[in-house]
């Protein structure tokens, strides 16, 4: 499996929302822009301060451990059809807390939601689209090379969305369902992380007794080369029963978990 697109594994859970809306609803109270978008981040960050060997990457062919934990975002400058989109990349420690992420996510968001105010991704990209089309091709075959044995400049990972530890999507916020989301060839981007709108799900308990319950569904594609299914399993467990009983976001963790087996 030489590319990210030939090890793709597609999967999809449900979380159920009871305390995550509680959670919510409390902290709006308190005065915080926060949304589903913020604990679904949290608890990826949590979970990879336990479980580290999901923020691995490949590159020519090798497995390495990424030294931060980022996320990266599309963001629509505004409700529109002729909006303009963005896409920022948020770095985070692996102490971070609920609140952090809600500080760092909405710090960048405001930044970005000017429609006539380019960040510097949006500028390296028009840069290249200003290119005659064979120095185009040129220099996107320069960038895949160097890429793919890790020498691209590092002012150019910065900028870039596509070399960070997960992609995630909200389509909820444009009103459809979650979608499954190829993760990218070029880059580092191990995960990519979709849901949508809310639900409601008939759940039978222990004693057969049917409830209705609020869900949501979450589409992760994931390149399997990184870490093994056991692993990989165990770490989507954990990163459900955060999401589950999501308060314990608002302390960091009691402990960090490093990769220093590669």
């Amino acid at each position: 499996m030489k590319e990210r697109s030939d090890a793709q594994v597609f999967f999809e859970d449900t979380v159920y929302l009871e305390e995550t809306d509680k959670l919510i609803r409390k902290l709006r109270k308190e005065g915080y822009k926060v949304g589903f978008l913020h604990i679904v981040i949290a608890s990826m960050v949590r979970t990879m301060s336990q479980r580290p060997k999901i923020n691995r990457f490949i590159a020519g062919r090798k497995t390495y451990a990424r030294k931060e934990i980022s996320f990266s975002l599309a963001v629509l400058k505004d409700m529109s059809e002729d909006a303009k989109e963005t896409t920022i990349k948020v770095i985070f420690e692996p102490t971070d807390t609920l609140y952090d992420v809600i500080e760092k996510i909405n710090s960048e968001v405001n930044k970005n939601k000017d429609n006539e105010e380019k960040n510097d991704t949006d500028k390296a990209a028009k840069l290249f689209t200003l290119l005659p089309g064979f120095l185009l091709n040129w220099s996107l075959n320069l960038v895949r090379f160097l890429d793919f044995y890790g020498k691209l400049p590092r002012f150019l990972t910065n900028l870039s969305p596509f070399h960070s530890s997960v992609f995630i999507t909200d389509l909820g916020s444009i009103g459809i369902k979650s979608a499954y989301h190829h993760i990218y060839n070029l880059g580092t981007n191990t995960i990519f992380v979709a849901f949508g709108t809310k639900s409601k799900e008939q759940v039978i308990d222990a004693g057969n007794k049917i409830t209705i319950k609020k869900a949501m569904k979450l589409k992760v594609v994931v390149d399997e080369r990184i870490v093994d299914g056991y692993y990989f399993a165990r770490s989507i467990k954990l990163a459900k029963r955060i999401m589950a009983a999501p308060e314990q976001l608002l302390l960091p963790p009691k402990e960090v978990i490093l990769d220093n087996e590669i």
